[in-house]
């Protein structure tokens, strides 16, 4: 987009960019714009919009002094652009602006901690003044992603769909299984896969790579879809299952499923029955799947929940995420109990690309072969290599 150059400016980053967006194509339906102080207020009370249940005000409130000079001084009907990455992204007309807490609004946002790393690269970005009023941004991804779906569902005739939410940092076993279960009780899965814009480990695009191998290799492809989903500051703390599941039925499922474990459930008893953060929501209409957690035990020898499981803890491997990553932080194969060994010979060859001297020569020093001097990749090494490990006639 080109600026006018008459306007005055206010500077985002990505993730409120893509907040923005997110409420400009209607995915956080009942909420369609910036919050002025009146409906601030409101909902920060009573945590409903409209009558709808919405648990954080949704404002545009950037930090910086640039910011807040233009933001202090701004006229009610002045139009101001949006830059994000040197580039205008957008424009504001100007209704109201008012003053905020940055410390009250992280804990509105948050719900929880506010002391982690995480909670301060939030608070970082908030700013003391807030703006509200009618904008336009500019970013077609999530257009293009309630196209694909739509697509989708019509290409199979789907009457239900299902949404599941998942970081696969990294995709592990538990993840298929519970992606396995969705898709028994689904026409359609759509696996919105979170995209953050904070550098990390497992990259967006190697995460994306893996699932897609799942799906390729392993599971029925017209039945499953996966689209990214902007994993911005909106979806910090124990808001992100209320967001997820406004989110998913806006998208257009009529199903959410998510796992016993996850944080965000808020999950508690009362009167011997489980209850969760979803039993209190108002007027959000999307059926929610709790999946139970999944473990290996090495009595029944494969994977089970926890809660058909006759045997205790001592006897269970956790699919614990950070644990695992641990491996390939560590530059190691994870065991074929965690991962598939080609999800996890994919990660290691991206995170540690060119990593041996002479490739070829290992190759054909240890490993079996049919005799064939062919070129070989550094997945195919660690494949192979998992297979040795996996080979019990010496032990």
């Amino acid at each position: 987009m080109e600026s006018t150059r008459k306007n005055r400016a206010l500077h985002i980053d990505k993730e409120a960019l893509s907040a923005l967006a997110l409420a400009q194509e209607g995915l956080l339906l009942p909420v369609s714009g910036l919050m002025d102080k009146q409906e601030y207020d409101a909902v920060r009370l009573s945590g409903l919009f409209c009558g709808k249940s919405f648990p954080v005000p949704f404002v545009l409130s950037p930090s910086g002094i640039r910011n807040e000079e233009v933001l202090k001084s701004a006229k009610s009907g002045e139009t101001l652009d949006l830059f994000c990455e040197k580039k205008v992204c957008g424009t504001l007309c100007v209704k109201e602006v008012f003053s905020i807490d940055p410390q009250e609004r992280l804990k509105e946002i948050l719900s929880g901690d506010t002391t982690s790393a995480q909670a301060q690269a939030i608070f970082k970005r908030l700013g003391k003044f807030a703006v509200s009023g009618p904008y336009h941004v500019h970013f077609p991804e999530i257009l293009q992603t309630k196209e694909r779906i739509a697509i989708a569902k019509e290409a199979i005739g789907a009457k239900h769909t299902t949404a599941l939410m998942i970081s696969a940092k990294p995709l592990h076993r538990a993840h298929e299984r519970i992606v396995r279960l969705s898709l028994d009780e689904t026409d359609l899965l759509v696996l919105f896969l979170l995209k953050p814009y904070r550098s990390d480990i497992l990259e967006y695009a190697l995460r994306l790579k893996t699932v897609h191998y799942l799906i390729d290799h392993y599971l029925p492809r017209s039945r499953v879809i996966v689209v990214p989903l902007e994993d911005t500051y909106l979806f910090a703390g124990n808001n992100e299952m209320i967001l997820d599941a406004i989110v998913a039925q806006n998208f257009g499922c009529d199903r959410l499923v998510t796992g016993a474990n996850h944080a965000g459930l808020s999950m508690y008893y009362e009167n011997n029955e489980i209850h969760s953060i979803f039993d209190i929501l108002k007027d959000i209409n999307i059926e929610i799947k709790i999946m139970s957690e999944f473990v290996y035990c090495d009595q029944c020898r494969t994977l089970v929940s926890t809660r058909t499981c006759p045997h205790g803890h001592h006897h269970h491997i956790s699919y614990h995420s950070d644990s695992i990553l641990e491996f390939f932080r560590l530059g190691l194969l994870p065991p074929a109990v965690l991962m598939r060994k080609e999800i996890s010979a994919i990660i290691l060859a991206s995170l540690f690309p060119h990593r041996f001297k002479n490739l070829e020569k290992l190759y054909y020093d240890i490993m079996p072969f049919n005799g064939l001097v062919e070129q070989r990749n550094e997945e195919e090494f660690y494949l192979k290599l998992m297979e040795l490990y996996q080979t019990t006639s010496l032990t």
